[in-house]
């Protein structure tokens, strides 16, 4: 029984765990690798992508774009995009005293509902 349960789990953090990168406290990276005391190419997580994907779009940057484009599947990087927009929404509603859903038509030009 325990066997299986752990078979499950395995799969689950090898599945998932890949989906959302690698985690990295702060202040971690040394050297230009991603962990302490080895070199190599740093990894992203899917929220860093998607808020340098999204600053790039805004910035009209085609190289900064591919290159947060390429950190990830295209997938997680949909995820992100989709998790950034919703935080900011709800960020700029607070600030402007209105509803996600007022802030998000007025974003998109679209009418109030």
């Amino acid at each position: 029984m325990f066997n299986g349960l752990r078979t499950f789990f395995n799969f689950c953090r090898s599945s998932f765990g890949s989906f959302a990168g690698p985690s990295r406290a702060p202040g971690s990276e040394q050297g230009g690798g991603g962990r302490p005391g080895r070199s190599g190419p740093r990894h992203h997580n899917i929220f860093e992508a998607a808020a340098t994907y999204v600053a790039a779009c805004a910035d009209d940057d085609q190289d900064a774009v591919d290159e947060a484009a390429g950190w990830v599947s295209p997938e997680a990087l949909s995820f992100g995009v989709s998790e950034l927009a919703c935080r900011a929404v709800i960020a700029l509603a607070r600030e402007r005293d209105e509803s996600p859903r007022t802030v998000a038509r007025s974003l998109m030009g679209l009418p109030a509902a």
